[in-house]
């Protein structure tokens, strides 16, 4: 974990996450707490993700995602480097689809 990101503020939000029970209530929190552009960038974010995860080229994910060379390889970075959350994430996906 990343010590700079470690604040009482911080963990503040993710309990408030945490507090969120459906889909709707993300859209409504999330509405209020990001900018557009903001919510558009995390879910970009993720679906890079998604796809390199299943060995999609720079271009491919470039293009269907609109995603900048940049920000794929920074999520490829996190995907390979980081803390493991992505992985944490679709393994939970995962088990849920299956269910």
């Amino acid at each position: 974990m990343n010590k700079k990101i470690k604040t009482a503020a911080v963990d503040y939000l993710f309990d408030a996450i945490l507090c969120l029970e459906n889909k709707e209530e993300c859209y409504n929190f999330f509405e209020d707490l990001c900018t557009v552009n903001e919510l558009l960038s995390l879910s970009q974010r993720f679906e890079v993700a998604t796809m390199l995860r299943e060995h999609k080229t720079y271009l491919e994910i470039a293009e269907k995602t609109g995603a900048s060379t940049a920000t794929i390889s920074r999520v490829n970075r996190s995907l390979n480097y980081g803390s493991d959350g992505y992985e944490l994430i679709f393994e939970r996906l995962t088990k849920k689809e299956e269910s």
